[in-house]
């Protein structure tokens, strides 16, 4: 590496050593906190002034000796940010109540969040903060509870030991963490003068806890929340009970439909820290820069911040990819109870293979011709495993959704050790192009209609969901699907 790099790397460190750049919440006097304000507005105004040539020479920033040091660091083709060699650089986002919240260790919320650089796309994975993982020494435990368990023994190691822990589940290198309290997540969203959110559905949460008044009597304890559909402008506090709201009626009563409503605000609060009115707007920048400082910790250093950041700015919202783990019929989770009667979810296949495929093949995109013909025949499909292959339906499933197909459920079929995979064709010829693009997929056999005892399977199941998809098409796989895999297993999906 150039010796050039090495010293503005060194200099870098110094500099970040001087001004408390830990991995560690920052608490720093009002005298230092300003002086990162100021480094990091600087810094953030000189890389994206940096996008107008014309301008570079005029600028008197240029001009000061940090500032070009910074910038010649950034650009350095020979310094690069973590998972950059491996084109997908991991970020795992962490939302905790804080201090003055009860349980204000445990992370609410999860996020595992994927740049792809090359591509300039972005993947979105909502982690359940009841999914069941391994913790050391302490067996299977909610996996919103390992912060916690983390930061009693040692302060500020709750979002390495949070990434650890993804890292080991879903068999992929987290990069990089970055936790937020619910203090600063309502001053950043009020510092940008509110969001714009497209509410999904009308609902009602009679059961939002009102801070300060966890030992009320119980009926003092709740506020009622109302959202009407349609877009809303949101303040902080408003938009942190959105994205809360545990306890509503219908749909938006599960922690999917709250992690589908984190992913939303987090888009709209990108969009508008990416705005030309944000990036030129220094007394802006250095209030945000502000209240993130005072309420975050991450292993995220200046200089990477800063290259994140110029990733980042460009990338589009058709180019956000998002995924919520969930328990719905053709999820990837389903519902269980620990020894001790508490609530867990638990990866369908007993093992979380289906959730390390998702995470490894998430930028893996199907062909635009064939997307093309599904979305024009709007399909959906029922995914079965007829084989003893574990894991083999979720997999089609979800290389399936890229295609453009809508999945009605996922699940064993009851007769298995199938050699062939089989198709049933239930519009009998009506939705050609997406039934061509699905034989194609995988190599199966066509018929019109079901047979008797897939009949009598489905009878039972169907009846049991509140409002089941109805397929337009009914894959039955055998073994003749599987790539990957040899040797037997217990039949799972």
């Amino acid at each position: 590496m150039d010796k050039r790099v090495d010293l503005l790397k060194a200099n870098l460190s110094r500099l970040e050593a001087s001004l408390g750049a830990k991995e560690q919440p920052i608490k720093e006097p009002l005298k230092r906190t300003v002086f990162v304000l100021v480094f990091l507005v600087l810094a953030l105004t000189i890389y994206t002034f940096n996008r107008t040539p014309n301008q570079e020479s005029d600028s008197w920033f240029y001009h000061l000796p940090l500032i070009s040091q910074i910038k010649r660091l950034v650009e350095s083709a020979d310094v690069k940010l973590k998972g950059a060699d491996n084109d997908r650089i991991n970020i795992l986002l962490l939302g905790i109540g804080g201090k003055n919240h009860e349980g204000g260790l445990l992370t609410d919320t999860i996020i595992l969040a994927s740049l792809k650089p090359s591509e300039k796309k972005v993947a979105l994975i909502s982690i359940p903060r009841d999914l069941a993982v391994p913790v050391e020494n302490m067996g299977w435990q909610r996996i919103n509870s390992v912060n916690a368990f983390a930061e009693t023994k040692k302060a500020g190691s709750g979002g390495l030991a949070v990434s650890q822990t993804v890292s080991d589940v879903f068999q992929t290198p987290i990069d990089y963490y970055l936790t937020i309290d619910f203090t600063g997540f309502e001053k950043v969203i009020d510092d940008l003068g509110g969001i714009k959110i497209n509410v999904e559905n009308t609902f009602d949460d009679y059961k939002y806890p009102i801070l300060g008044k966890e030992d009320a009597p119980w009926a003092e304890r709740f506020e009622h929340l109302h959202f009407d559909a349609g877009e809303q402008t949101m303040n902080g506090s408003l938009a942190l009970k959105y994205v809360r709201s545990r306890h509503a009626f219908g749909v938006e009563g599960s922690d999917f439909a709250r992690a589908k409503r984190q992913q939303r605000v987090l888009e709209a609060v990108k969009e508008k820290l990416m705005s030309f009115y944000t990036l030129l707007n220094p007394n802006l920048i250095s209030k945000l820069t502000k209240d993130v400082t005072d309420n975050y910790s991450t292993n995220i250093k200046i200089w990477e911040m800063i290259k994140l950041w110029g990733l980042a700015k460009d990338i589009k919202s058709e180019n956000i990819y998002n995924r919520v783990l969930d328990n719905s019929p053709s999820g990837l989770l389903v519902d269980a109870v620990s020894e001790d009667g508490a609530y867990l979810l638990r990866p369908t296949s007993g093992d979380f293979s289906e959730i390390q495929y998702l995470t490894n093949n998430i930028f893996t995109d199907a062909p635009v011709i064939d997307k093309e013909k599904v979305e024009q025949d709007k399909a959906a499909v029922e995914v079965r495993n007829g084989t003893w292959i574990n894991g083999l339906a979720n997999q089609l499933a979800l290389d399936l959704e890229k295609y453009g197909f809508t999945i009605a459920r996922v699940g064993n079929s009851s007769q298995q050790n199938l050699q062939k995979s089989v198709i049933y064709d239930l519009t009998y010829g009506a939705k050609i192009k997406a039934l061509t693009v699905l034989k194609n997929k995988t190599n199966a056999d066509v018929f019109m209609g079901m047979p008797e005892w897939l009949i009598n399977d489905l009878a039972g199941e169907v009846s049991k969901e509140t409002n089941p998809i109805q397929p337009d098409f009914i894959i039955i796989l055998g073994s003749n699907a599987d790539t990957t895999h040899s040797g037997t297993a217990n039949p799972e999906q």
